[in-house]
């Protein structure tokens, strides 16, 4: 299609009026958009999504308003280092501080039960190890967060959820869940109620850059503009190969309501690759990308027969164990990650900038990095 099809008033209002150009509508975009309008309530934001509803994880993801369990901590020191490790906690729960800030508890469904990172029974030494470091973690945590005594041992709770095959339990007083649609139906609203338009099933093909601005080619045709901003996570690389973001795609089931659920909080295991939690007297559970990353590292959506099986296994034999459970509902979710594990905002082209890999912890950081890229837009 080209601009010809389009009347004058469609031009003239939708798509040749545009300051900025935001390509994506999930949280990370939608928050870059939000700034834009907060500090320059006059500039012209559009925002292009090439889905129906968002196509990466803003609507897919699990919900988990988390900021790090004690393995992964100790895994990113070791791939880093104890200050680069801090900072990104601070950035998360920041992060998290800021969403909620934007949208409010209610609006999100924000609850706090705590988080607890799970421990199988042949996996007592790493736990013991991750036990012994607690009082260092809490220490380190407090002057990130300013909260205190965060993690604490929590091995009672394995009789009182009734989990089977679990040897250890970590708690994480600070974690919380929320509720994704209602997040992003909030977060819609407003940037609607802010002046953004926001115009789906339109994917970018490519960028032209002109002497007046750059020119979008897209499946609904070209829109000008003076200034993009690449919010697409885990599809950046379509656009800008040269970009350090490989997707991963994260499997995910709903149950049918459970009678008597004893689960409340959000929980993760073997390292964080899989992670549960209660929703509406249901159990969320996904993950296992790690049973094979390569057939993971996909941007198509869907499922497979191992991954499917090795949930519906933990489901039925850890968490649930001995209950006749029907699943309601599979989706899939990509998600976008990098050889670091901080975001990647800059600018990538001629008045182009992007904000991409949230290494599965959009929730957490999507927020910051759309105010981020959006003071970079601003200069």
């Amino acid at each position: 299609m080209s601009t010809q099809t389009f009347s004058y008033w469609e031009q003239t209002s939708f798509i040749n009026n545009s300051d900025v150009i935001i390509i994506g509508s999930g949280l990370v975009g939608l928050s870059a958009a939000l700034h834009l309008k907060t500090q320059q309530p006059k500039l012209n934001v559009l925002v292009l999504e090439r889905g129906f509803l968002p196509s990466g994880a803003s609507t897919k993801n699990a919900g988990f308003a988390c900021f790090g369990t004690v393995s992964e901590q100790i895994a990113n020191i070791k791939a880093s280092s104890e200050g680069e490790a801090m900072q990104l906690v601070n950035y998360r729960w920041r992060g998290l501080q800021k969403l909620r800030q934007n949208l409010g508890d209610a609006n999100i469904d924000y609850q706090q039960h705590g988080g607890y990172e799970l421990f199988m029974q042949h996996e007592t030494e790493r736990a013991d190890t991750c036990i012994e470091q607690l009082t260092y973690f809490n220490n380190l945590l407090q002057q990130a967060t300013g909260e205190r005594d965060i993690y604490a041992v929590a091995n009672a709770k394995i009789a009182d959820f009734g989990f089977d095959k679990v040897s250890r339990i970590i708690v994480n007083r600070c974690e919380g869940q929320i509720d994704t649609g209602k997040m992003m139906r909030a977060l819609l609203q407003k940037v609607y109620n802010a002046g953004v338009l926001v115009l789906n099933n339109c994917a970018i093909e490519r960028f032209e850059q002109t002497g007046e601005g750059i020119n979008l080619i897209t499946s609904q045709g070209n829109f000008k503009t003076s200034k993009v901003i690449l919010a697409t996570n885990a599809f950046a690389a379509q656009l800008f190969p040269e970009l350090d973001v490989t997707p991963g795609r994260g499997q995910v089931l709903v149950t049918e309501p459970i009678a008597g659920l004893k689960l409340q909080g959000t929980y993760h295991f073997d390292e964080g690759y899989y992670y549960f939690r209660n929703i509406n007297n249901r159990i969320l559970f996904g993950g296992g990308r790690n049973i094979d990353f390569n057939a993971e590292q996909t941007w198509n959506m869907g499922h497979t027969e191992a991954v499917k099986a090795k949930l519906l296994h933990y489901l039925n034999n850890v968490i649930l164990p001995g209950q006749e459970v029907q699943v309601d509902t599979w989706w899939s979710g990509i998600m976008g990650f990098g050889n670091e594990l901080s975001p990647i905002v800059k600018q990538v082209a001629s008045n182009i900038y992007c904000a991409v890999r949230c290494n599965g912890m959009g929730v957490a950081m999507g927020s910051l990095v759309g105010e981020e890229v959006a003071e970079l837009v601003l200069g």
